[in-house]
């Protein structure tokens, strides 16, 4: 049977769409790829159900046009398609791919875990942390506090490349559970204890989220840093929500919209050159006077900030940048306002810190969080934005805080 049929083209049309099944773009792969993708925005019926109708009608000049249309629509579907389909990643220590140049785990799975530790040694470390990063960054991170505040607290930190970042394995199929329990696992095979701490700035803070849903009775306590929000959390007032949403750019609306709604589109949108596409990808991300402040005190550091950048995305930017968007931005497996105080004796503790003049993730949405949740203890810094892991002193203020409970 020809694959026009199987895709439900009406068989009078193999005809004139006969050049273009030959055509290299039009392989099998597209052909599958436009039937579980593409025409799921077509009526339910197969095209060759609609004989009957006006657009297939043989005497109407309207069936006509009706059939040049389809035609041109699958002639526009086989040209278009391979853009949306991201190349296979490199993985590195792959054949041909990218080096290993540190400590990596092999998870129960198969994939590998690249880590980096900083801080005391684990055996005499009084806390015992893992740090998830922020978007479009890697276990380098220089959120992490310094040697000498870890060596003050006696803290251990294990730092790791989310899948698909630096030299972590892509994970296709990842989620907010499957990232928790690499984190777990990362834990066990390094000998962390049967309880540890979690620590997640910005997109990392959907790790923690993760681990807090998925592994609660693995953790110590746990720190949220101005942690990205998905703006499709059912619990979120409609007129909150939108509130926060039309905060962000219209490019980054629609890079989110993407996201949600038509994942299959986020490779292409990110990397399309008709019009703007995700600002923080793109590196033109608006930015309060506070982070403008932090940024230019980092300006000395840019080319090495640059390589740590390509360094992130070395595997590719789909399984990385656009695999973050998807996951962050989609539709989660549990409302986190729903969530229960996993310390109810006051055991352990979850922070939240969020800067009043963060533009990249509006604060509104998180005094919501902080009333609905009241066992996270939230904090809102006053003119301090997105940046605040990369402020020396709000960075050592949060570790402190975060591991002793002590208010610096």
């Amino acid at each position: 049977m020809s694959p026009f049929i199987q895709i439900g083209v009406h068989p009078t049309l193999l005809t004139s769409t006969k050049s273009l099944y030959s055509c290299n773009k039009f392989n099998p792969t597209v052909l599958s790829l436009i039937k579980a993708q593409a025409f799921n925005i077509l009526p339910t019926k197969p095209l060759y159900h609609l004989q009957d109708s006006i657009f297939f009608h043989s005497n109407s000049s309207q069936g006509m046009l009706g059939k040049v249309l389809v035609v041109l629509f699958v002639a526009g579907l086989a040209w278009a398609f391979p853009a949306l389909l991201p190349p296979p990643p490199r993985t590195c220590g792959s054949p041909g791919g990218p080096t290993v140049t540190g400590p990596r785990i092999k998870l129960r799975n198969g994939r590998h875990l690249a880590y980096k530790e900083h801080g005391v040694p684990k055996e005499t470390a009084k806390y015992k942390v893992i740090y998830a990063h922020s978007f479009g960054s890697t276990r380098y991170e220089s959120a992490v506090a310094p040697l000498e505040t870890l060596e003050e607290l006696g803290a251990y930190v294990v730092s790791f490349d989310r899948p698909g970042y630096g030299e972590s394995d892509p994970h296709p199929k990842r989620t907010l559970q499957t990232t928790a329990l690499d984190m777990e696992e990362l834990a066990d095979q390094l000998g962390l204890g049967p309880k540890f701490y979690v620590m997640g700035f910005s997109m990392g803070g959907h790790s923690v989220w993760g681990c807090l849903k998925y592994i609660p009775n693995r953790l110590a306590g746990a720190a949220l840093v101005a942690p990205v929000v998905n703006y499709w959390w059912p619990s979120f007032p409609a007129n909150l929500s939108t509130e926060g949403y039309n905060l962000q750019l219209p490019q980054d609306q629609w890079a989110l919209r993407v996201a949600h709604y038509a994942p299959w589109l986020v490779y292409w949108w990110n990397t399309q050159k008709w019009f703007p596409y995700n600002s923080v990808i793109s590196g033109q991300f608006k930015m309060s006077p506070p982070d403008i402040e932090v940024a230019s005190r980092s300006a000395k550091h840019a080319s090495e900030i640059q390589k740590l950048k390509e360094y992130a995305v070395k595997q590719g930017v789909f399984e990385s940048l656009h695999r973050d968007m998807m996951v962050g931005f989609g539709k989660w497996d549990f409302n986190p306002t729903d969530l229960k105080n996993l310390f109810p004796n006051g055991e352990g503790s979850v922070h939240l810190w969020h800067g009043d003049e963060d533009w990249v993730v509006p604060v509104v949405l998180q005094r919501y969080i902080a009333e609905r949740l009241p066992w996270i203890q939230y904090h809102e810094v006053p003119n301090v934005g997105h940046l605040v892991m990369h402020d020396p002193a709000m960075k050592e203020v949060i570790w402190k805080t975060f591991l002793t409970g002590k208010k610096e």
